[in-house]
């Protein structure tokens, strides 16, 4: 994603945006938010953290509201991982010693307004996706063309947004966790907007 332009952004959250970019670079780690309030001349937190929403439903941050220094720049993650052999999950094999090939993600950053949301919550734990993980979705034009066991982003009035899987049955929509602990939440069509569908799901260690 090439955000330098400041597309998509308004003027306000491209300078803090550029400023975040700048800040990062610089000493390696995330700002606080009173940092950020001070950069901007800004005497409240609530215009940044709004500024910050709007950076991260557009895709250019991870962000979890609340936690002090879990900002990232969606842009930066590399683009090229040496694959360096294979590793035992059962039996020990040989260890790795040429590489081989890249793994390349940049096709994922290809793909038209991709954007990233930060996970909040376990309901998808079974399916390796867990609190804190930021996943990058891919907009979904045609809800119609979705396919059973899709995971997606949906928007549930009175709910807000929700990840979980797809499944359509009997002219009936229901959005199931990968958690036995939650109840699938069982839907007409024209009451849910389906924001995404899911196409990675970075974790920092």
């Amino acid at each position: 994603m090439d955000a330098s332009s400041g597309d998509q952004l308004t003027q306000a959250q491209n300078e803090l945006y550029g400023w975040i970019k700048e800040y990062m670079k610089n000493f390696q780690h995330s700002p606080s938010i009173r940092q950020m309030m001070q950069a901007m001349g800004l005497k409240s937190p609530a215009p940044i953290q709004s500024r910050l929403k709007h950076l991260q439903e557009k895709g250019y941050i991870s962000w979890q509201e609340g936690k002090a220094r879990t900002l990232q720049i969606v842009d930066e993650i590399i683009e090229g991982v040496p694959i360096m052999g294979s590793v035992a999950a059962g039996g020990l094999i040989e260890t790795f010693t040429d590489v081989t090939e890249n793994l390349d993600i940049s096709e994922i950053f290809k793909k038209k307004n991709v954007f990233a949301l930060t996970v909040n919550g376990d309901s998808m734990i079974d399916a390796c996706i867990a609190d804190g993980d930021m996943v990058l979705m891919e907009p979904i034009t045609d809800s119609h063309s979705l396919r059973n066991g899709t995971i997606v982003s949906a928007l549930v009035p009175g709910l807000g947004t929700t990840l979980k899987y797809f499944v359509k049955r009997g002219g009936k929509i229901y959005l199931e966790a990968a958690n036995l602990n939650y109840e699938p939440i069982e839907l007409n069509m024209e009451e849910v907007v389906f924001q995404g569908k899911l196409l990675a799901v970075w974790r920092k260690l």
